[in-house]
C-alpha cells in the first residue's frame, strides 16, 4: 500500500506573526507551517480544512489520517468494498489451509484479481504465505517461506505468547472502518501489538493497535503513520 506526502499550501497569502505563510508538509493531515520569521503554526491554521475523516477510540482520541491522497484513498476504499471476504473471515480461511497462527493479513489488488495476502506460523513450525481470492475466500496460491532470519524469530515468539490473534484484532477494530491490513509487530515499544489498518467511507485510512494480550483497542502513535507514508513515497 503505497503512501504519499501530501504538501499543504495557504490558500491565500496571510501575514501570520509578521512573517509569511510558505508551505507545510504534512503527513495524514497533521504537520506544520513555518512562516518567514521562523514563526511556527499548525497546518491546521495554516490551511484549515472542512471534514477531519478521523475515527474514535474508546479513550476518547482521534486517529490521524495516515493520508491525504484522495485517488488513492478511493481506490483503496473500493476494494475495501469490493471484497466480500472479511479480514476475520481471511484469517480463519488462512488457518483452514494451513493449521497455526496468522500473523499478517493484507488485502492487495494484483493479477489474479482482489486478493487476501497471509502470513501464518504453521504448526510444523514453517513460515506459510497464502493468497486468497477476497470474493470467495478460495486458495490461490501457497508456498513456504524458507527465510530464516531474527525478525522471524522474534515474530514467532511473539505469535506464540499472543493471547488475542488476527482475526479478533480485525473484529476490534472493524467499527472504525473496513480493515484492510493486520499485522504482527513484535517491535513496537516495550511489547508486541496486532496493527490493523481501516479505512473510513471518507476515503481516509487510519491505523490502530490492538495489545496482543488484552484485546484492547488503541489509535497507533503519529510516528507509525508517518513512517508508512515516507515508506511509500521511497518506493
Amino acid at each position: 500500500m503505497k503512501r504519499h506526502l501530501v504538501i499543504a499550501t495557504a490558500a491565500a497569502a496571510a501575514l501570520i506573526a509578521g512573517g509569511t505563510v510558505t508551505a507545510a508538509a504534512v503527513s495524514g493531515g497533521a504537520g506544520s507551517a513555518h512562516t518567514a520569521s521562523g514563526t511556527q503554526v499548525s497546518a491546521q491554521q495554516a490551511a484549515p480544512r472542512a471534514g477531519s475523516g478521523t475515527a474514535q477510540v474508546q479513550d476518547g482520541r482521534s486517529s490521524i489520517p495516515m493520508q491525504d491522497d484522495d485517488a488513492d484513498g478511493q481506490e483503496e476504499l473500493r476494494e475495501a468494498d469490493a471484497a466480500k471476504v472479511t479480514a476475520s473471515d481471511a484469517a480463519a480461511a488462512a488457518r483452514k489451509a494451513v493449521p497455526g497462527t496468522v500473523t499478517g493479513l493484507d488485502l492487495d489488488a494484483d493479477r489474479a484479481g482482489l486478493v487476501w495476502d497471509a502470513d501464518v506460523l504453521g504448526k510444523d513450525g514453517k513460515w506459510h504465505e497464502i493468497t486468497l481470492d477476497a470474493g470467495n475466500a478460495r486458495v490461490l496460491n501457497q508456498h513456504v517461506d524458507h527465510e530464516d532470519d531474527d525478525d522471524h524469530a522474534r515474530e514467532q515468539a511473539a505469535a506464540q505468547n499472543a493471547k488475542t490473534d488476527a482475526a479478533a484484532a480485525a473484529r476490534t477494530a472493524a467499527s472504525h472502518g473496513k480493515v484492510t491490513s493486520v499485522e504482527l509487530d513484535d517491535d513496537h515499544g516495550t511489547k508486541a501489538a496486532w496493527e490493523v489498518e481501516t479505512i473510513t467511507k471518507d476515503g481516509k485510512e487510519h491505523k490502530f493497535l490492538v495489545d496482543t494480550q488484552s484485546g484492547k483497542l488503541s489509535v497507533a502513535p503519529q510516528h507509525d503513520a508517518d513512517d508508512d507514508d515516507n515508506d511509500g513515497a521511497d518506493d
